[in-house]
């Protein structure tokens, strides 16, 4: 399915919103998808491959073939693959967002990223309206790097942190929000795959 059809948004479904360049897609974003699904207890885990990133140099593989690879990878039914990034010429997370909740307003949206994103957050085009818009799952991941729990955006949502033991909770609760699930680390990652 490559795009968010409204009929399958309907008002009440709460649905995590994973996005990323996925070049190529790996069993640790696979791992993250189902900690996120399980873990927060969603409805559907919306895979949005985006057309590039524009925080990263490399260019990534064409987007047919990492819709492709993220297809193979998906474990089931509950996991949507989408590219409506690139059907709507939405360049940045924020652009995303705005559309998304404009036409869904019903649907009860948290952001899915693994803890690397939360560490460089506050570079995305307008983070300070993302937090504001959405809730965040935070999945720990073993190429994150500097612990991200005390990175710029994790400062400034401080307060609004939700404890793992109540992350089924975040959906619900709405923006600003956030927690952060560990489960056993998965050790892949794009760049180390890219060699």
């Amino acid at each position: 399915m490559a795009g968010l059809k409204s009929d399958t948004l309907t008002p009440g479904l709460r649905v995590g919103l994973y996005g990323g360049s996925f070049n190529p897609p790996h069993e640790g974003h696979r791992h993250v998808a189902q900690t996120a699904l399980k873990r927060l207890q969603l409805d559907r885990v919306w895979w949005l491959v985006s057309p590039g990133n524009p925080l990263k140099d490399d260019a990534p593989a064409p987007l047919d073939a990492r819709m492709d690879a993220v297809r193979r990878l998906a474990p089931g039914p509950r996991h949507v693959i989408s590219s409506i990034e690139a059907q709507l010429g939405a360049g940045y997370t924020i652009d995303l967002l705005r559309h998304l909740q404009a036409r869904h307003p019903g649907v009860r949206f948290v952001w899915i990223m693994g803890a690397d994103g939360l560490g460089e957050l506050h570079r995305w085009k307008d983070w300070r309206e993302i937090i504001a818009r959405i809730p965040l799952a935070v999945i720990a991941r073993a190429s994150a790097g500097p612990d991200p729990r005390f990175s710029r955006a994790a400062k400034a949502l401080r307060q609004h942190r939700l404890p793992e033991s109540q992350a089924r909770a975040l959906a619900d609760r709405g923006a600003p929000g956030w927690t952060y699930l560990t489960e056993p680390l998965h050790p892949h990652a794009s760049r180390l795959m890219r060699g």
